[in-house]
């Protein structure tokens, strides 16, 4: 059957068809891992791929929209260096210079085979708490070269026609921590890729595969087709952002994302060859998560386009080479994936929020919150690596205050329930409130961080953080204010450290009865927050957002000592 002759119903039949199958890989994946950060953080994702150039089919709903380009990336380079493929084989790979992103995010690719031919590639990636390096959890603030990040795999079968390589397991486990409990996640990996090679089958033997691969491309052509629709909306023009990374965790000084957009007809033309030079430090980003990270700030602006291959196909991206956002080996790059990504996107933002500004918003906290604590539980008598994510406030936008306590830009990864950690780690959460106040003021004010507090409560461990908007909080838009900046204070035998770069550190030893705070970024101010209705600073100032200060100083609007809105002083004030 030729894609002119499907019928629509069969074409939508096997689009939802093909998204069940990895939505089943990803709940495989959830339900039978080991590691909180990607059984309750769904730090994670799986996907179909083209047979021969790895282009994105279909992924999970519950996968992270940043690994949507870099996997199809990592799939190519798998493709290119497989030899004498064999149903059953799994390969595992996590060089972040072969489209992947950090050493962590570790990937899983296995072809596909149907009545004896290579028909697909499946693929999925998970977040492994720990792959060695200088650092419990792999973040190492202040790595010069990516052999301080952990373990570099390039692609390797890990799986020979469905029997473990045994040696290159025990490689791989000599050179992490925990290695003991990481057995759980690897086989909860390749099962989720199991799970979908039945799942698949099942659905081409329903309806053969010329449908099956008629339905794959005109699903492709669609996309593309209504990608460039949307596109078309935009007015012509170049226009310009930029947004700032803290610093690179070595060299104390600001990195610029310079993004220049032109939109021409039904295309998007992207250039960041006017970003800072590479850095010495771990905020390098490669070139599969920098692309990854245009793509997935396009799909923020129009979500409803369906993601495939296609929906890529109007955005050209010219590589950055000579910046920081074209890592080449030795170039560390723990930073990319979960805060220089968001940074990208941040810009893209920026550039495009001049030309459609009904459909955008003001930045978003832009951070994933990289916590990791690593040590040893005397009472358990067994190492551990806990890795925190936190959430953080979203923009304002045209309609609505952001979002308080959303996840990062990047995908739907959620803060693990402290509940959990408390029973995986010795440690105690003290707090989880709102980060009071760090919403950007505006017209519609940014959405809320959260503040928590750790404390350890028995041995001795190891601190260390990747995070970001230290220095500078999530961009206002159109007169809105800047959100409020990200925080970080270590209570250390009576003493109070605060890193020199503000988000990032590494090694910080703490104790039993030492405390870990930190406060996130709240989402920046959409237009003049002069022109935020009275009532609604009101309300803010009641349920303890703002202080009456604030609310004069921020809104310019007066409240009374019990809380009314002052409407003279009010006008006065705004100059009305």
């Amino acid at each position: 059957m030729t894609a002119g002759k499907l019928d629509p119903i069969t074409l939508t039949v096997i689009q939802s068809g093909l998204q069940q199958v990895c939505n089943e890989m990803d709940l495989a994946f959830v339900r039978s891992a080991f590691s909180p950060v990607i059984s309750e953080a769904l730090d994670r994702s799986d996907g179909i791929y083209h047979k021969d150039n790895g282009e994105l089919i279909a992924q999970g709903e519950l996968g992270l929209p940043v690994f949507v380009g870099t996997m199809q990336f990592g799939t190519r380079c798998v493709i290119e260096r497989a030899k004498d493929l064999k149903e059953g084989d799994v390969y595992i790979v996590n060089d972040p210079y072969l489209g992947g992103t950090h050493l962590m995010d570790v990937r899983f690719v296995k072809p596909f085979f149907y009545e004896g031919e290579l028909f697909a590639w499946l693929a999925n990636t998970g977040h492994w708490p720990d792959t060695g390096g200088s650092v419990p959890g792999g973040f190492s603030a202040n790595a010069t070269e990516v052999e301080q990040e952990g373990l570099r795999l390039p692609p390797v079968k890990l799986y020979k026609a469905g029997v473990m390589d045994e040696e290159i397991l025990s490689i791989v486990l000599s050179n992490i921590r925990i290695a003991d409990q990481r057995i759980g996640d690897i086989k909860a990996q390749a099962a989720a890729l199991s799970s979908g090679q039945k799942r698949f089958t099942e659905l081409i033997d329903r309806y053969g595969k010329q449908t099956v691969n008629s339905s794959i491309q005109e699903l492709r052509s669609r996309a593309a087709q209504q990608m460039r629709a949307k596109i078309k909306e935009i007015p012509d023009g170049l226009y310009q952002g930029e947004a700032f990374v803290d610093s690179d965790g070595v060299i104390d000084e600001p990195l610029c994302i310079d993004m220049k957009v032109r939109k021409q007809d039904t295309e998007l033309y992207f250039d960041m060859s006017g970003s800072s030079p590479p850095c010495l430090g771990p905020m390098n980003s490669v070139i599969a998560t920098t692309k990854s990270s245009v793509y997935l700030a396009i799909k923020h602006i129009f979500p409803d386009v369906p993601i495939n291959a296609g929906t890529f196909d109007p955005l050209h991206i010219k590589e950055p080479e000579g910046t920081f956002l074209y890592a080449k080996y030795p170039r560390p790059v723990s930073g990319c994936a979960a805060e220089v990504s968001q940074r990208i996107a941040e810009a893209v933002f920026s550039a495009l929020v001049q030309a459609i500004p009904q459909q955008l918003f003001a930045a978003p906290a832009g951070t994933s919150g990289n916590l990791c604590v690593g040590g040893y539980d005397p009472i358990r008598e067994r190492n551990y690596v806990m890795y925190v994510i936190s959430g953080g406030g979203y923009g304002g936008n045209a309609a609505t205050d952001g979002l308080s306590n959303g996840c990062s830009t990047i995908g739907i990864s959620k803060t693990t329930p402290v509940e959990v950690m408390e029973q995986f780690y010795p440690v105690l959460f003290e707090e989880y409130s709102l980060h009071e106040g760090s919403g950007g003021a505006g017209k519609s004010r940014g959405g809320f961080g959260v503040n928590y507090k750790i404390k350890l409560r028995r041995g001795n461990a190891k601190v260390s953080m990747v995070m970001d908007h230290g220095r500078f909080g999530p961009q206002g838009v159109l007169g809105g204010k800047d959100g409020g900046v990200n925080k970080v204070q270590i209570e250390h035998n009576g003493h109070s450290y605060i890193p020199p770069h503000l988000s990032k550190d590494q090694n910080i030893h703490v104790q039993a009865g030492d405390t870990i705070c930190v406060s996130t970024p709240g989402g920046g101010g959409y237009e003049s927050a002069l022109q935020r209705i009275p009532e609604l600073v009101r309300k803010d100032v009641q349920r303890g957002y703002y202080t009456i200060r604030q609310a004069q100083d921020l809104f310019g609007v007066v409240l009374t000592s019990d809380g009314v809105v002052d409407d003279n002083a009010t006008k006065k004030l705004r100059g009305h």
